[in-house]
């Protein structure tokens, strides 16, 4: 179990990564990185953050979760039109979506991107930048396997 990042180390990790420690910040950066990796929505963090006592507006939210994300802190995934999940974990991985539950998950996927992007027909001047697959699931009809 991984313990909650301390005010100091959050300090420390907003200034690296180029964005100013504010409080809204570092009480956000708190509650996404505690506990390991995350998948939140601005909405579900929006609640967190008002359940821990945290006031924060909705706009400063999404736009916190911008900013992290241009500064490499977060992935964006946009799992369907209109919504997107910010996943605290920045290294190369997949993902299933539970279009139910709306419940997101990594997912190890044995794939050979390079031989995956191999085959891609790209348009002239234009190079693969990433490789994001999500796979979406829902619950199997009864009977079928």
């Amino acid at each position: 179990m991984s313990k909650s990042p301390g005010e100091q180390e959050l300090m420390t990790l907003l200034r690296s990564a180029g964005l100013r420690p504010t409080q809204q910040r570092l009480a956000l950066a708190g509650l996404l990185f505690a506990g390991g990796h995350r998948h939140m929505t601005a909405e579900s963090l929006y609640e967190e953050a008002g359940a821990s006592g945290v006031k924060v507006s909705l706009a400063t939210v999404y736009n916190t979760l911008n900013h992290f994300k241009e500064a490499g802190l977060l992935r964006e995934l946009i799992v369907d039109s209109g919504k997107s999940y910010f996943d605290t974990n920045t290294a190369p991985h997949h993902h299933a979506y539970d279009e139910q539950t709306g419940e997101i998950h990594d997912l190890e996927l044995l794939v050979d991107e390079r031989q995956l992007c191999a085959g891609l027909k790209l348009p002239p001047g234009r190079q693969v930048s990433g490789v994001d697959v999500v796979v979406r699931m829902r619950a199997a009809a009864e009977g079928s396997r």
